[in-house]
């Protein structure tokens, strides 16, 4: 019999993705008949066991204390370390993350385990769990299973709907945990204005620029601060989130004229990342590979582009507008601006 582990940091209102791997540590319990525990590390915990109180655990352990309230690799690795032994897990499941992905490899080997990311898809196979993820460049997807234990795992967004339930009063079973004195201290943490941040994993909708923006217009000129421009009110006006292909990212390294707002960051496709959002706008871009690979999990995808015989438009979009997107961006925005 399987005990099953879902862990997350308490360092605020749990994530989306928190929620998510939640749901599904939820249903693989109930599709291999066992019974799951929650684990919890942070500077306080109890707040966020009240808020699952209803999840069906059957047990919420934790780690508690100042020191493990930020994020680092050596107290976070002993917390669940400790959370890990305490509750005798065989499969651990976390939301993935800069702070779960860190320790991920590292307390698989503390625990003599094995450790997989990216998972895309839980299931049972033969009576036995097994995962799904993407491989080479996330054309193919793989079904694993593994016979060590435990099996720690970091769960992509997306996997399942969101976990929801009224708080009430959880009780928690404390878990000593005294790791080695930090050699850091965080003195400040230092962001962009909102306005800067073009990254929102949790927004509904997914923009994607293309080279089209920087190339010569109809009337012979380059019009790369107007699409900037239009680009950032549109992000500013509609919180969407910001993506790239590679040719627009790749223009300032062979000195061409380019967004300076994008990074490699920002990239989707094929080599980039494969993001996941209600819908999705791409703009200006073309060429079936970089959208039939990063926009496999996009709800309802839209494109603007004026050839109407690109790659894209044939077959990859669900509507497609064959028109200027500078006139159509500036439309929509004088639009979203009036509401």
């Amino acid at each position: 019999m399987e005990t099953i582990l879902f862990l997350t940091p308490s360092d605020g209102a749990l994530s989306k993705n928190a929620l998510e791997t939640l749901a599904a540590t939820k249903q693989l319990a109930d599709s291999l008949g066992a019974t799951f525990s929650v684990g919890l590390w942070g500077d306080e915990t109890q707040a966020s066991a009240d808020g699952l109180a209803a999840c069906g655990a059957a047990k919420f352990f934790a780690v508690t204390g100042p020191e493990f309230a930020q994020s680092r690799y050596s107290t976070d690795s002993a917390a669940v370390e400790a959370l890990c032994r305490a509750s005798g897990a065989t499969l651990v499941l976390g939301p993935s993350g800069s702070r779960w992905n860190r320790i991920l490899a590292g307390v698989a080997h503390r625990l003599g385990g094995r450790a997989d990311s990216h998972v895309t898809g839980l299931s049972v196979a033969d009576g036995a769990p097994a995962i799904a993820r993407w491989f080479y460049r996330q054309r193919m997807e793989g079904v694993l299973t593994r016979t060590q234990r435990p099996w720690v795992l970091a769960l992509e967004s997306g996997i399942a709907p969101a976990w929801q339930g009224a708080p009430g009063s959880a009780t928690i079973e404390a878990v000593a945990c005294t790791p080695a004195a930090p050699r850091s201290k965080v003195t400040g943490i230092e962001s962009p204005a909102e306005d800067l941040q073009t990254i929102r994993p949790d927004a509904d909708l997914l923009f994607v620029s293309g080279a089209g923006w920087t190339k010569k217009q109809p009337d012979g000129q380059i019009k790369t601060e107007e699409a900037q421009k239009i680009i950032l009110d549109f992000l500013r006006l509609s919180r969407a989130s910001l993506g790239s292909t590679k040719s627009l990212v790749d223009l300032h390294g062979e000195g061409q004229a380019t967004l300076t707002f994008l990074s490699h960051m920002n990239q989707v496709g094929q080599t980039g990342s494969t993001p996941r959002h209600a819908k999705g706008l791409s703009t200006c871009c073309h060429g079936e590979e970089p959208h039939t690979v990063g926009w496999r999990f996009i709800g309802e995808r839209r494109a603007i582009s004026l050839d109407p015989n690109c790659g894209w438009a044939r077959g990859k979009a669900d509507v497609l507008y064959v028109a200027d997107a500078f006139a159509v961006m500036d439309k929509v925005n004088a639009l979203l601006a009036a509401k």
